[in-house]
């Protein structure tokens, strides 16, 4: 599984396109909730070897018969290149679909939000030819949702908002209640969450704390995350087994187990190596002796 804040950022759009409508209403600029939502190539790449990517591009069609593209880029720190690429993503947009094109920037920290946050005039002083004006968000104006109904209502919202927030001292709290509202969705609805959510906390601590949710909240959800904090679970228990097993084994008959062995049992993860210790223990001559030919 790919563990990503960056991809956790943009892709939530992908799968809940209509997400964009709540956080513009969020944003105090709202835009009226789309009929459909199309994604379309995010390869902006020239003709000549100049490779440009935005991270997720939709075409929304709204209720009122407007149509625009969406374009969303995750942000994890200031870069100084970034404003004059967004103006040629844009641009080239318009360029190419003829379509009113608006950029998405999502953040998790404030001060890159405020960074992205600022217009950027694009011409000489007096008359600026364009100005580039992202939506942004991040944790300066998303919700910090604490509330299990609140985040009921709108999941994808909620995730969003987990997401942003993933830094937030409060971030347990934001877990705790988005698990809590994942208990009574339907499986096919919590799975995106859970995984989305994991992506997007990253190598955080709250990462931890996340999992500790999914498995403990989440037990009988079959995501490829629970599996596999499922299988961390056994495989743990298994090498617990094993060392119980074999230190046993050296106690029954008569051999000392100095401290520093000891240790090396009781914390090896590799199953397949203490399994070799066990047999081991049943002949060796020493407690050393398990350990020799690995």
């Amino acid at each position: 599984m790919v563990s990503s804040p960056h991809e956790a950022m943009h892709r939530i759009f992908q799968e809940y396109p209509g997400l964009f409508s709540r956080v513009s209403e969020v944003l105090g600029v709202p835009f009226t909730a789309p009929v459909s939502a199309t994604l379309l190539p995010t390869d902006l790449t020239e003709a000549r070897p100049v490779e440009r990517r935005i991270d997720t591009l939709l075409r929304i069609d709204t209720e009122d018969d407007e149509t625009f593209l969406l374009a969303i880029e995750a942000q994890g720190k200031r870069d100084p290149d970034k404003p004059a690429s967004w103006a040629y993503y844009l641009s080239f947009l318009y360029t190419k679909y003829r379509t009113p094109p608006l950029l998405l920037v999502v953040c998790q920290d404030r001060a890159t939000a405020e960074w992205a946050s600022r217009p950027v005039p694009i011409g000489p002083r007096k008359w600026p030819a364009l100005t580039l004006r992202p939506l942004v968000v991040g944790p300066h104006n998303m919700p910090v949702i604490i509330d299990v109904a609140e985040a009921r209502k709108d999941l994808a919202l909620a995730t969003l908002a987990a997401i942003t927030h993933a830094g937030d001292p409060d971030i347990g709290a934001i877990l705790k209640t988005l698990s809590a509202a994942l208990r009574d969705a339907p499986e096919a609805i919590a799975d995106p969450i859970v995984e989305l959510t994991a992506q997007g906390l990253g190598n955080r601590p709250a990462a931890d704390q996340w999992r500790n949710l999914v498995a403990v909240d989440l037990s009988f959800y079959t995501s490829p995350l629970s599996e596999e904090i499922r299988d961390e679970g056994r495989a743990e228990g298994r090498a617990k087994g094993l060392a119980d097993a074999i230190l046993l084994v050296l106690q029954q008959r008569g051999l000392a187990v100095p401290d520093e062995a000891r240790e090396r049992i009781t914390t090896c993860d590799d199953t397949q190596l203490m399994s070799t210790w066990l047999s081991r223990a049943v002949t060796a001559a020493s407690t050393e002796a398990i350990f020799t030919a690995e």
